[in-house]
């Protein structure tokens, strides 16, 4: 057994894994992470690690949505970029990062593949592969960062609003979204009265249906249209890294 390496767990990930980061990897490099993945369901306003926090586990997401937020010291946070099934949260950890740079909770549930840190580093240290996805991984979360940052400064917020419902759904992928009014304002960065006034006008123009903590999206190709260039943007970059197995060109949905 490799040095570094636990007992396997007896729950294994899924042969065929529908997080596309693990997608990308051969059989041979994905079987070094195999026998080390966990499935796991992720809940709304589960904890998986808080900024300065020693990293202890990287979660696969198959479905659902993590928010990466900064927080402030008066309690206040803005979300900075979200990962779903094209990526994972707690991936720099396995490039020696073990301390987190931001909050990593569930917004959206579903399930995640999950590997300790030490294990995976352990097979990184013994593919090539494993760690070229990371280092790339990684480049494409340092896009989103920019380009959030731009975003916040330069859209507005219906725009923005329009931008993040998207991405959200391609995570959640069934169209309806359980989101309250407070917590979208919160990850915008903005008062609670804007996004409702917002939501207001969308409902109005047949892009959404919202009650009771509840979003649908009722036109997707409208709310493309009124989204800012930022989504489209970071979409085409997404799927333009992400291309799986056996090569055949497949849409990816972005974390922008």
């Amino acid at each position: 057994m490799p040095t570094g390496m636990q007992m396997a767990p007896q729950v294994a990930v899924a042969r065929h894994p529908t997080n596309r980061l693990l997608e990308l990897l051969e059989a041979d490099d994905l079987g070094l992470l195999a026998p080390w993945l966990r499935d796991v369901r992720l809940e709304p306003g589960m904890l998986l690690h808080e900024a300065d926090e020693t990293i202890q586990h990287v979660y696969f997401p198959h479905g659902g949505m993590i928010s990466l937020t900064v927080v402030m010291q008066n309690g206040e946070a803005i979300e900075t970029t979200m990962v779903g099934r094209e990526g994972a949260a707690g991936i720099l950890a396995g490039l020696g990062l073990w301390r987190a740079a931001e909050r990593a909770v569930v917004q959206i549930a579903g399930t995640a593949a999950r590997i300790s840190v030490s294990n995976f580093q352990a097979a990184i240290a013994r593919s090539p592969a494993i760690q070229a996805a990371v280092v790339d991984y990684a480049g494409l979360l340092m896009a989103c960062y920019q380009q959030s940052t731009a975003c916040n400064a330069l859209h507005d917020l219906e725009s923005r609003l329009c931008r993040w419902l998207l991405q959200a759904d391609d995570r959640a992928g069934a169209g309806r979204l359980g989101l309250t009014q407070e917590f979208l304002a919160q990850m915008l960065g903005v008062r609670r009265t804007s996004v409702t006034m917002i939501a207001r006008m969308l409902q109005a123009s047949g892009m959404i249906h919202y009650r009771r903590g509840m979003i649908e999206i009722a036109d997707r190709h409208a709310l493309e249209q009124a989204s800012c260039e930022c989504y489209g943007t970071l979409r085409r970059k997404f799927d333009g890294s992400f291309n799986p197995r056996g090569g055949a060109e497949r849409p990816v949905v972005c974390a922008c």
